[in-house]
């Protein structure tokens, strides 16, 4: 598809949790709290009219519905804040200060006073009936393969909570998760193609996680994604839960988009089919008001200097990468390994390559070829083959065998591994080569390998079986 041509418009909206305490309170931003829930009460929510007098069409949507919402929250992750039975407390500064290390890594300008914004949401998902958001920097952008993608505004903001259950009259949330500090990151709409989206939002995961300071793991992070063509209103898609699938969904609403020709500016859902489904109507200007009961922060020039930019983690790769001589895909996964550095300083007698290798690779093949789940494995499990490995004790070919071994909590005999001498494995070849005359060099080495199994170097008995046939 030419999308060029039937005039292609695409942006997204980047929301990413921050690791630290909640936005308005010293809460622990736990997402999911362990404990039972001790806290429980109700409401019913309704749309108030925003600054321009009028009420969001998205939130009289809502309002319709009439359900009444039920909440359920710990003690130990939620406070009054959350229950909206006090007002929002001192803004958390580390956050303030995270998302003034991310608009510098957006090449973003920073605004020298944030005005805390109220924005009406009566779905349940806030018990205050608004989400409180604020303006942190504008006019960045970030380069692309396909050229520069502008990003217009980066805004700091509360989560919201999570939903647990619906019906027809009600709705359920567990607070959680409301509260903790939300970066979102909006772009232009520069983005070329399907393709051009996921690599941009993938190069903007990249920059969040570069901080050190986000959460990690699924449904930290989420994207939303605007489009529209020459033909069709723009329309927010919600719901992306992995970067694969954000091609295949663009493509999916553009088709459905050339069909329908016409329609309102709303919100859709992407569907695990790959096809997206109607939400809600689009909210606009009409929703937000400024907040009253949290004055405006100042942004020092000297706030913004202490702010130290993180080294970005393609940066790291590289170095990594050409330090060891490693192969990109490689020096990216090892920058989420904490084992890497101290073992290539402690046990030298071994190549980082190799070392990088049992840390990343091994593991996926216990899972893909021996179907042994490798998550099991322990730091301790790693250092204990690459000890035996630097100190020849075992050869490379027994790593995955006594790796998947321990992945199965099973004994470890080091004898069934070790290494037989250079004398002993002369004579084993020697008598499987004369008890095979005529054999193929793989047929013999498979003898070899078989009585041998991981006791031997494979290219050093390959070498023996030529010699003596």
């Amino acid at each position: 598809m030419n999308y060029k041509n039937i005039g292609f418009k695409c942006g997204l909206e980047v929301h990413q949790q921050l690791e630290t305490h909640n936005l308005f309170c010293n809460c622990p931003s736990l997402v999911r709290d362990p404990n039972n829930p001790n806290i429980k009460f109700n409401r019913k929510l309704r749309a108030s009219a925003g600054e321009t007098g009028t009420i969001d069409l998205a939130a009289a949507f809502e309002t319709k519905k009439g359900k009444k919402i039920f909440y359920e929250a710990c003690s130990t992750s939620s406070c009054l804040v959350e229950c909206d039975d006090e007002p929002p407390h001192k803004l958390n500064e580390d956050a303030i200060d995270t998302a003034i290390m991310i608009a510098m890594l957006l090449n973003a300008k920073i605004v020298d006073q944030i005005h805390v914004m109220r924005k009406v949401v009566v779905d349940g998902s806030n018990t205050t009936g608004f989400q409180r958001t604020m303006l942190i920097a504008t006019d960045g952008y970030i380069e692309t393969s396909k050229g520069k993608v502008s990003i217009p505004t980066i805004c700091l903001e509360e989560e919201s909570a999570q939903k647990l259950n619906s019906t027809d009259y009600s709705i359920t949330y567990r607070l959680d998760r409301l509260g903790v500090p939300l970066i979102e990151v909006a772009t232009g709409p520069d983005i070329k193609d399907p393709e051009h989206a996921k690599e941009t939002a993938s190069l903007l995961g990249m920059i969040l996680r570069s901080t050190n300071r986000v959460k990690r793991g699924i449904g930290t992070i989420r994207q939303d994604v605007n489009l529209s063509i020459k033909t069709h209103p723009r329309v927010e898609v919600k719901g992306f839960q992995e970067l694969r699938y954000m091609p295949r969904v663009i493509e999916n609403e553009v088709q459905r988009q050339q069909k329908e020709k016409s329609g309102k500016p709303h919100v859709r859902k992407a569907n695990p089919d790959g096809t997206t489904s109607f939400l809600r109507p689009m909210p606009g200007s009409a929703r937000m008001y400024p907040e009253t009961d949290h004055p405006p922060f100042e942004i020092t020039p000297n706030q913004i200097k202490l702010v130290k930019i993180p080294e970005l983690i393609t940066e790291k790769a590289l170095k990594l990468e050409k330090k060891y001589n490693l192969q990109p895909s490689l020096a990216k996964e090892l920058l989420e390994n904490k084992q890497f550095d101290f073992l290539v300083k402690r046990y030298t007698k071994l190549e980082p390559f190799t070392i990088a290798q049992i840390l990343i690779e091994t593991p996926k093949e216990i899972e893909s070829r021996l179907k042994i789940n490798a998550s099991k494995l322990k730091e301790q499990d790693f250092e204990f083959v690459i000890k035996n490995l630097n100190e020849n004790k075992i050869q490379k070919s027994a790593v995955i065998n006594i790796l998947s071994k321990l992945a199965e909590n099973k004994k470890v005999n080091l004898a069934d591994y070790e290494v037989i001498s250079d004398t002993k494995l002369e004579q084993e070849v020697k008598k499987i080569v004369e008890a095979n005359k005529g054999a193929s060099l793989n047929a013999i080495m498979g003898e070899v390998m078989k009585k041998l199994q991981s006791k031997v170097d494979g290219k050093k008995a390959m070498e023996l079986i030529k010699k003596f046939i």
